[in-house]
Formats: structure tokens, C-alpha cells, sequence
């Protein structure tokens, strides 16, 4: 049972003995470390029923609780609050309810009855996945499963941004300079080789602008008049008229793109139960744009361009399509939102994507929100900051990007090489090594970004990220082997895990109580769509656990019911580390 609802249900009864009411909001929460106590009742509310000081109305409702709840072992008042000390009893039992609980903290798929899609990576076909799309990713697998386990059927969808002046700007690239190299010829993944003539073209345009300046024109003028851009925008929109030399180049460069980016996503450990590309998405959002038209939502300029007018809104105006008739983002964001709600009519649509796009979406809802698509209201964007290095901001055009490729690999060296440095592997197979070396790099990696709040900028270090003594993934990873390695050797001897009749020391109860707030942890996560509350909560459970494993003697243990309980309680922290995990992506070694 959570501990706050049950002590929440005693301080009614007793609200109701002493007042004679139960209706009172009651402000519960965890007691501070630096008191004694579980569960601290905020007691200035109930000061208009008993007319009484807060410290005298604490004192009596304490008294109360004390003399009629067995559970509740003691009580201090600290001015206005109440600290409730629940007994040891109590938590034996909030310990054996665990042990009871196949899926503790997580509940079935589908169980709410709510449908949540959650859209994550959203890469473009121009270029490699990097760093951003690193954190992109984990996040939004990691949310997924978050939602999952909070009993929601989630849907996880990526939209292939394949089409745009981008897309055309490597086409157009590869025309000029590519002599017919593919993939296979220049022994590159696919993205990668795309991405190379992306920096080519950005490298051509430079020039061009630099030639164009020193003739005169201002540089918004060599911008719209360089060769360039203008040869990539004549591809786009012969693109949209279905070009058949255009579109079988734009089919064939996007086809190694997709194997590329299939190779990463396997290697990071996420997936999707969905893809939509753009492509076709773009029509419906013109779809959109003309019933707009026609309802007066939205007008027409001169030159064709179909605008939203938002300044009554605090907003401005906003394109929806060029005067050429070629669409925007915002042009395929409506469609792409209406085709979902049409197919699973979710409760919520989860949109992860960077900071810098908060304006769009802003914008996005408020045009459903005009058109009368009440279900714009279920639009959440998870607006996360941007993924920073040591050496500074990345720049995809000027190819200076991390690859989130060359980053895994780099990760799984580093973590192969700190690994055997410390020799942490010893006695370990060779072939099971190599499997350890990714698992502990990519722990690494997921972890040091999920656990800093999704809307902050944060700063990966690769080096601080993998170090088995700090806040970090592998020493969970080594913690829940170590627990493993303790229940292995209980197995030798023939011990099995049991509660049995021993009573929890002060330093079992401490642990039980931080397993029990498991449940709530995943149920706040969910809510706030926040991957880095389970990140520190599991953290927390570690360093308590090993600080414990310093202090206690465990297989020593001359008691067996002592021992046998103590191993049940090794038992259930290892579960716990182990789905707290896979709830963040990560994978967690039987032995290291």
C-alpha cells in the first residue's frame, strides 16, 4: 500500500473522531532527513477545527494516531508539523506486499484505457543522426516506456523529415560532385555519405555569396539570388510535380539514408511502432490549409502565399504556403496531427523536440485550436534543451557535428578501456567482454543524458560519464551485479530469500522505505514526462544499498532468519535497479 494514502486514510479517521468531520485537505509529506519521522502532517489546516495552536493541534492528533493506529510507533511535533514514525512491523509488511507484486511499480499496458503517442528522432534525410538526436532519442524512448508502465497504451512514432529545400540541397550536391559514388563504392554508411555533400553544397553557396557580395549585391540579395539555392529550390518544386528524374534520385539517396539510420537506432536500443514520412504527410496538411481558406481561418497575400493571422492572439502572422504553392513545416504538422488523431483518437500527442521550436508548436495548437479540432487541447510538447560539449555548439552545415555513431563507438572504447584499467572484468570470457563493453558504454551514455532534467541544457562529458564510483550508469550497473554476485553465492550454499520471522534493523527499513516509493516515483515520472526523476530515485536506492553492503555483514550473518531476510531485501533492490533501468533504456549485467 502507499504509505502516504495510508496514513492519509488513518489521519481521516481520526479527523473524524476528534473534529467530526473527514472532508479536511490533508498535506502530507515524506518527513526531512534531518528529522525524525516517515510522514510529516502539515497540521495549520486543521487549526480552524480544533482552535488550537498548530504545535497543541499536532500533539493531539499525534496522541490520537499513536493510541489508535498500531502501526504508528511514535510521533514528534516540530512547530506546525506533525513527524509520524511508523513501526517496524509496518514496514515488514510494505516488504512482503513487494515481494507479492510480480510487476512492482509497473502496471499493464493498456490497463488506464488512455492511448498516448509519443513522437521522438524526427530525423531529416540530409544528414547523419548526432548528439541533439542522441538525446532526442533517449528521451522519448525512455518516455514511452515510462508511459507504458503507468498502464497507458502507447503508440511510438518517428516522422522522416525526406522532403524540403534540405533534402534537395545534398541532391543537388551529389549531382554536381558525386561522380556516381554510392555507399557501396565508398565503403560509408549510407547517412554518412549523404551528409557529406550537405557540407558540400553549404560550402558551394558560401562562395557563391562571397563571389556575389564582391559584385555588388547586398547579402540578402546573393542569399536569393546565389545559383545555388536557387537551383535547389527549381529541384523542390519539381520535386512536388512529381519529376521523374528528380524523384528516383530523391527515392535512391533517401533509401541509403533509411539503412543508415536503421543501423544507429539499433545500436542506441530504440525503436518505433510507427514511421511517418513527410511525403506524404505534406498533402493532408494542404488539405488543411484550403478548407482554412475556405472557412476565412486563413488569407491569401497577393503573391499567393496562403498566411494565419495570430496577432489577436499575442502571436504574428504565420506562412503556411509559399506563393509557389509548396508547403512548410507547419503545413505538414497539421496534417500529420489530424492523420493520427483520425487513426487512434489518442488522449495525448507527445511531440519531443528541442527548445528552440517551442514558438511552433505554440503555434501549431493554436491553428488546430482555430480550425475546431477540440483534441488540440491533448498536445504536449516535450521541450528539452539542447546537448552541449566541452569544446562548444555543434553546426550541422559546416560538418562539425558530434556523429552519434562515431559517439557510441567512442563510448564503448572508453568504457572497454576504464573497465580493464580497474579490473573490474577479471576472470570474465573474452566474447562476454565485448557484449560488457557496450552495455556499460551505452549505460553510460543514456544515463548521464536522461538523468538531467529534459528542459535544461546540459553538458555531456564522455570521460565524467563513465566512472563506476559517481552518479553515473555504470555504477548502477555495477551495483546490480554485485547484488547479483551476493544471491549467486546464497545459491552455492543452498540459501533461499525469505522474509522468515527476523524483525528489519534500522538500516533495512531505511531501504524498504525507499523501494516503496518506487511506485510513486514512476507515477510522478509519467506525469511530468521527466525520465530524470527515475534516473535520480534509482540512484539514491544504490547508494543507499552499497553503503549498506559496506556496513552489514550479509553471507557472514550468524542468524540465518536474519541472513535469509536480508537476502530477500538484496533480492528486491536488484529487481527494482534492474526495471528502473529498462525503463531508461538501459541494460544492467548479471556480473561484471
Amino acid at each position: 500500500m502507499n504509505v502516504e494514502l495510508f496514513v492519509g486514510e488513518q489521519l481521516k479517521k481520526c479527523s473524524l473522531s476528534l473534529y467530526n468531520t473527514d472532508s479536511v485537505p490533508l498535506q502530507l509529506q515524506k518527513t526531512r532527513k534531518e528529522f525524525e519521522g516517515d510522514v510529516t502532517l502539515v497540521t495549520f489546516p486543521l487549526t480552524r477545527l480544533s482552535r488550537k495552536s498548530p504545535e497543541q493541534t499536532a500533539t493531539e492528533v499525534g496522541e490520537w494516531l499513536k493510541a489508535n493506529v498500531p502501526q504508528v510507533e511514535n510521533f514528534n511535533v516540530v512547530k506546525g508539523f506533525l513527524n509520524i514514525k511508523l513501526s517496524t512491523d509496518f514496514w515488514l509488511r510494505q516488504l512482503s506486499q513487494i515481494i507479492d507484486d510480480q510487476s512492482f511499480g509497473v502496471n499493464s499496458k493498456g490497463a488506464s484505457g488512455r492511448t498516448v503517442m509519443v513522437e521522438y528522432s524526427s530525423p531529416n534525410t540530409n544528414k547523419p543522426l548526432h548528439l541533439g538526436h542522441i538525446r532526442n532519442n533517449l528521451l522519448g524512448y525512455s518516455v514511452a516506456k515510462i508511459l507504458e508502465a503507468n498502464g497507458h497504451n502507447v503508440i511510438k512514432v518517428n516522422l522522416v523529415n525526406d522532403r524540403g529545400i534540405h533534402i534537395c540541397k545534398s541532391m543537388l550536391a551529389w549531382q554536381k560532385f558525386g561522380n556516381g559514388e554510392t555507399p557501396q563504392s565508398s565503403g560509408k554508411k549510407g547517412d554518412h555519405l549523404v551528409g557529406d555533400y550537405y557540407v558540400k553544397f553549404d560550402k558551394m553557396y558560401k562562395e557563391q555569396l562571397v563571389e556575389l557580395m564582391q559584385k555588388g549585391l547586398s547579402e540578402d540579395e546573393a542569399k536569393k539570388q546565389a545559383p545555388a539555392i536557387v537551383e535547389a529550390q527549381e529541384m523542390l518544386l519539381k520535386w512536388e510535380q512529381g519529376d521523374k528524374e528528380v524523384v528516383d534520385l530523391w527515392e535512391k539517396m533517401n533509401g541509403w539514408v533509411y539503412e543508415g539510420f536503421d543501423v544507429t537506432y539499433k545500436q542506441l536500443g530504440v525503436s518505433f511502432d510507427k514511421t511517418y514520412y513527410e511525403s506524404n504527410t505534406y498533402l493532408f496538411g494542404k488539405e488543411i490549409v484550403n478548407d482554412g481558406l475556405a472557412k476565412g481561418v486563413f488569407f491569401k497575400k497577393e503573391d499567393g502565399s496562403v498566411w494565419v493571422d495570430l496577432t489577436a492572439d499575442g502571436l504574428d502572422q504565420k506562412l503556411l504556403l509559399r506563393s509557389d504553392g509548396t508547403s512548410v513545416y507547419m503545413t505538414q504538422d497539421l496534417g500529420t496531427a489530424r492523420q493520427r488523431h483520425e487513426e487512434y483518437k489518442f488522449g495525448e500527442l507527445i511531440y519531443v523536440v528541442g527548445n528552440e521550436q517551442n514558438y511552433h508548436f505554440q503555434v501549431l495548437k493554436l491553428v488546430l485550436k482555430k480550425l475546431g479540432y477540440d483534441w488540440s487541447d491533448y498536445i504536449y510538447h516535450l521541450s528539452y534543451g539542447m546537448v552541449e560539449l566541452p569544446e562548444g555548439k555543434m553546426k550541422s552545415r559546416e560538418g562539425t557535428v558530434v556523429d552519434a555513431d562515431d559517439l557510441m563507438d567512442a563510448m564503448i572504447s572508453t568504457a572497454r578501456d576504464t573497465s580493464l584499467e580497474l579490473g573490474k572484468l577479471a576472470g570474465i570470457p573474452q566474447d562476454e567482454r565485448q557484449q560488457l563493453f557496450r552495455m556499460i558504454g551505452l549505460g553510460a551514455l543514456k544515463y548521464f543524458i536522461l538523468k538531467v532534467d529534459p528542459k535544461k541544457t546540459m553538458l555531456f562529458d564522455p570521460n565524467e560519464s563513465i566512472d563506476f564510483n559517481g552518479n553515473t550508469g555504470p555504477f548502477l550497473q555495477y551495483t546490480h551485479a554485485r547484488i547479483r554476485s551476493v544471491l549467486r553465492k546464497a545459491q552455492e550454499q543452498n540459501l533461499a530469500p525469505t522474509i522468515g520471522t527476523a524483525m528489519l534493523g534500522e538500516k533495512e527499513v531505511e531501504l524498504v522505505k525507499n523501494l516503496a516509493d518506487f511506485p510513486q516515483i514512476v507515477a510522478q515520472a509519467g506525469a511530468e514526462h521527466s525520465p530524470a526523476l527515475i534516473a535520480n530515485y534509482v540512484y539514491e536506492l544504490a547508494k543507499e544499498f552499497n553503503q549498506y553492503y559496506h556496513d552489514v555483514s550479509i553471507l557472514k550473518e550468524e542468524n540465518v532468519d536474519v541472513k535469509l531476510q536480508r537476502l530477500e531485501l538484496l533480492q528486491q533492490i536488484g529487481n527494482v535497479i534492474k526495471t528502473a533501468t529498462e525503463l531508461l533504456g538501459m541494460e544492467v549485467p548479471e556480473r561484471m
